[in-house]
This record gives structure tokens, sequence and C-alpha cells, in this order.
């Protein structure tokens, strides 16, 4: 092998902490995905997704706007080698905490959804839930 195939082959494997990080990577990749798609739904098309829901347009809106630059913020993470661990972090908490406000939500009926509405918003919170867990199992991984 000459010096130049040994320079383009350590030039395209992946370091350990890169290879490592592939995991969490997909994970992030996934929640920015559904969470910025989400997001888009909500804002595009929130009269017929307010009315199917039982909610009201204007917060829905709203959620959509946060969860559509969420979900970009969350990309922008996940394009990286390796993800910031205190970033990475932020964002298991931001989905835990949502996780829990969504159910304390839907138990409260604080948005005053229909029996649809209710339905999604417990489904979407296990959904970011496990988000959640797998982000933290990939972030132990990375970790380890």
């Amino acid at each position: 092998m000459t010096t130049s195939q040994t320079t383009a082959r350590l030039a395209t494997a992946p370091s350990g902490a890169a290879s490592a990080a592939r995991p969490l990577r997909i994970f992030l990749t996934l929640d920015a995905v559904v969470t910025a798609g989400n997001g888009l739904i909500y804002l595009l098309a929130a009269g017929p997704v307010a009315e199917l829901l039982g909610v009201s347009a204007g917060p829905l809106r709203a959620i959509g706007a946060f969860l559509a630059v969420y979900g970009v913020l969350v990309g922008v993470l996940a394009s990286r080698p390796v993800p910031s661990r205190g970033a990475t972090k932020a964002v298991i908490e931001a989905n835990l905490l949502w996780t829990v406000a969504s159910l304390a939500t839907a138990a409260f009926g604080w948005l005053g959804a229909n029996t649809v509405g209710t339905v999604w918003i417990v489904l979407q919170a296990l959904v970011v839930g496990a988000f959640a867990a797998l982000q933290i199992s990939g972030l132990r991984r990375l970790n380890a």
C-alpha cells in the first residue's frame, strides 16, 4: 500500500468517538425530523388539525413554531460528528420536560382537547419520552 493510500484510508476511517456517537446521532436525527415535521404540520395546517384535536388554532400555531425551530436546532446538533454532551443533555432534559408537561396537559385537560386530541397528546408524549430514553442510551455509549 502506498503512502497516499494509507493516508486516504485513515482519513475516511471513523474515529473511535465518531463511531461511538453514531447511535446518538441517529436518535437525535429522528427526533429532529419528527419534531420539525410535527411543527410544520401544526403551522401550515393549524385549522384542520385544531378541529381534529379539539383545540384552538392559535396555541397550536405557537407550539408548531416552537417545534419547528427546536427540531432544526436538534438537527444541527445531530449533524456534528460527535454531538456536544452538554447540548445533548439539554435536549434530553427538554424532551423529558415535554413528556411530563404533555401527560399533565392530557390528564388535566389544559388545552380542552377532545378524545382524539387527548389520545394524540399522550401518544406524542410517549414518542418524545422514547426519544429521550434512546438519547440517554446513546450518550452513555459515547461516555463509555
